[in-house]
């Protein structure tokens, strides 16, 4: 099992597109063997210590294994529609484990 963190930073206004990419990325994970555990957009009231940008979304994935998120990120539905991706988000930060 493989688990993926990311932080997602949105550009300010493209939300909406944003969504529109997630709508579609989001249920292409399952044919991967792979799982979304968490999303979560924090709210202002939610940082504790806080040493970098906020992100606009948190969300934390696992994979069977580490081929199945390789093939995720290869899928031919998905990249028709990383343009949708690359319009709306700024920069992510993807964090990559495993289960200790």
């Amino acid at each position: 099992m493989i688990y993926i963190t990311q932080l997602i930073y949105i550009i300010p206004g493209q939300e909406e597109i944003f969504n529109q990419f997630e709508g579609i990325a989001i249920p292409i994970i399952s044919k991967y063997n792979g799982r979304l555990l968490l999303r979560v957009r924090p709210a202002e009231n939610s940082f504790i210590e806080l040493h970098m940008d906020k992100p606009y979304e948190i969300h934390f994935v696992e994979f069977d294994t580490q081929q199945d998120f390789e093939n995720f990120k290869q899928d031919e539905e998905r990249k028709k529609f990383l343009h949708l991706k690359e319009q709306s988000i700024k920069a992510s930060i993807l964090v990559q484990g495993t289960n200790l």
